[in-house]
């Protein structure tokens, strides 16, 4: 029987219905992907200069998950794979006990990706170019240590941070060879070597890099005297020279190379008025205005403009630096330190003031869609003449609606803060009326005033406590008293109430900050302090990066939080992801567990540096086999 012309009825109907099915598909799947990273082109105000209305961020976000992706993707999961790795990135032999390490590791079921320990690396590869004997001396005689010897650690200071790190040095003392660590008391970092300085030791360093031939290899660590009962054979030491420069900027700067803006732009020495501000849009570190390098954002040597911006740089609590490379160990430090970093006491600790454990498991949607922010006005010295220059002073000013008010309706210009970029073309900037006839300038909008409204219903900011400096430190405060308005503290637990959690730095780094990212809210980072962990977390899948300037932070409010009163709708559902995201890493990297496992990393490398036979010695128990 020959094929009919046309069809049948049932196969010209089949046709349409899986169409309809197969967008019906296409359809949900697209609503749950909308439910996770939010709407792709929502109708917002901002408008890149190539005629795309898609936001920066969500270019940003996309390339965090493919970064994030690729770094867990070089995980390894035995031994031999880990120590070839560490080879290929590192250029000698692991460590003598580095399979004790592994093991260890496993045994705390810590992930392991040879990038998460470059930190090590950083701040140890200067010392390969010093004697040991004389990096021994230097950490022996030092105002502040712990002694480890035949797997006891010890200590004669009774200063609390001492103390915790003694805490946790104890829990992995048993494979811990004999070693001094010097440990600096101080909230601020101890040592700023010259950057030509560092780049000879790091001359001298890379000639120490070979691969030994595994039969020559030694495999164990040296013994050291009891403390006390060294022997004088090492060189004498030259001298060591602590400076109290009270403007550390000058201090500071000597580590960024020659031709930085940080060397070669003019000192600041007036603080007593508004602080000239770079913009977000000229920045190397930013792309359309926001971050897009967050390492490079925390270096301040192509940002000479931070040396008004940030208390560290005017006038820090205390003062003590010297430019010798010594083995100071501490919990942070900026760019150009030369400090060697371990957790800060606080992480270790877990005290409640700084987790919030008690409720950082509160639901997203149970959360209030706004940003909070507690805290006390650090940074450094406060003084009459240079408060303006203290970070938490403008990020707390610029989230004043009334003060902001006042300088979008050209009133009073700002004391301390800018005004929104126009590149920005905030929805939260535009007037509910015709144009406003006021004059700008080429940073702000023509009309701001639905801003301090809109900043009003989605910000509660403000500070606990103005630590006033005059002769000494006084409750009250005269000259920041008319522009601040201190709060009650609020604990960490209820501030996990809201969505969005900015994070600035005091006096050094924020002690909040795992706190934060242990929680189910969304931490904005604002950060110049270099930590531990930074490189396991990555800028816009974990958290949200925000340069120290705040210029963006107007930006990352309406992007993710919306505007209400201009119809445009929030990034909800991608804040909710990064938030988890971090939550969800955090309890996987940034564990207790985890410090111990770094440091004992750390310490294994320590010792291995100041050994006498540092060049043949480490592991090849792979390559025996």
């Amino acid at each position: 029987m020959p094929f009919p012309r046309r069809p049948s009825a049932f196969l010209r109907y089949l046709l349409p219905a899986l169409i309809l099915t197969l967008t019906f598909y296409i359809l949900t799947q697209t609503k749950g992907l909308s439910s996770q990273i939010g709407p792709l082109l929502p109708a917002v105000s901002w408008k890149h200069k190539n005629g795309s209305n898609r936001h920066p961020i969500d270019k940003l976000v996309k390339k965090a998950d493919e970064e994030f992706s690729s770094l867990i993707s070089r995980a390894t999961s035995t031994l031999e794979d880990a120590a070839a790795a560490y080879r290929k990135r590192r250029g000698r032999h692991p460590p003598p006990s580095f399979d004790k390490w592994y093991e260890f590791a496993r045994q705390k079921n810590a992930i392991i990706v040879e990038e998460f320990w470059d930190q090590i690396y950083h701040d140890l590869e200067p010392f390969w170019a010093l004697k040991p004997a004389q990096i021994r001396k230097d950490a022996r005689e030092f105002e502040m240590r712990i002694e480890i010897r035949d797997h006891k650690a010890s200590t004669r200071s009774d200063w609390f941070w001492t103390q915790i790190w003694l805490e946790m040095l104890q829990t992995i003392e048993h494979l811990l060879p004999d070693m001094d660590l010097a440990l600096n008391p101080m909230d601020e970092p101890r040592l700023v070597v010259p950057w030509e300085d560092i780049q000879g030791y790091m001359r001298q360093a890379a000639k120490t890099k070979t691969m030994e031939d595994p039969r020559g290899v030694v495999s164990e660590f040296g013994k050291l005297p009891l403390p006390g009962k060294e022997t004088l054979e090492e060189e004498a030491a030259p001298e060591r020279i602590w400076e109290h420069e009270k403007h550390y900027w000058l201090i500071a700067r000597r580590g960024c190379a020659p031709d930085s803006p940080a060397r070669k732009a003019d000192v600041v020495t007036d603080f007593n008025r508004t602080p000239s501000i770079a913009s977000s849009f000229d920045l190397k570190h930013m792309q359309d205005g926001y971050v897009v390098n967050y390492t490079l954002s925390t270096d301040f040597c192509h940002q000479a403009d931070l040396q008004a911006l940030e208390g560290i740089f005017v006038e820090p609590l205390s003062v003590s630096a010297t430019r010798s490379l010594l083995p100071v160990f501490g919990g942070s430090k900026l760019a150009v330190n030369n400090d060697i970093l371990l957790p800060a006491p606080m992480y270790w600790n877990e005290e409640e003031r700084f987790t919030g454990a008690e409720g950082a498991s509160i639901p997203w949607e149970s959360k209030h869609s706004s940003a909070i922010w507690r805290g006390v006005a650090t940074g450094g010295l406060n003084r009459e003449t240079n408060w303006r220059s203290f970070q938490r002073h403008r990020f707390v000013a610029m989230n004043n609606a009334s003060q902001l008010a006042l300088a979008a309706s050209g009133a009073s210009p700002p004391l301390n803060f800018a005004l929104p970029a126009k590149e920005y073309h905030l929805a939260a900037t535009r007037s509910s009326s015709s144009s406003s006839s006021s004059s700008s300038s080429s940073s702000s909008t023509n009309s701001d005033l639905t801003l301090p409204g809109w900043l009003s219903a989605t910000t509660d900011i403000a500070f606990t406590d103005l630590m006033c400096a005059h002769d000494g430190f006084w409750p009250g405060c005269n000259y920041t008293d008319a522009y601040f308005a201190p709060v009650p503290p609020m604990p960490m637990a209820e501030q996990f109430r809201h969505k969005l959690l900015p994070d600035v730095d005091g006096n050094s780094f924020s002690g909040r900050y795992l706190g934060f990212l242990r929680s189910t809210s969304l931490p904005v980072k604002a950060a110049l302090w270099r930590e531990w962990h930074d490189s396991r977390l990555v800028a816009w899948k974990h958290f949200v990066p925000m340069d120290a300037r705040f210029g963006d932070w107007y930006g990352i409010l309406e992007y993710f939080l919306g505007c209400e009163a201009a119809g445009v709708p929030g990034r909800d559902g991608v804040a909710e992801r990064i938030a988890m995201a971090g939550r969800e890493w955090a309890g996987k990297v940034l564990r207790r567990e985890d410090m111990q496992v770094y440091v004992l990393r750390l310490l294994l490398e320590y010792a291995r540096v100041v050994d006498e036979r540092r060049e043949k010695m480490g592991w090849v128990g792979d390559l025996l086999r």
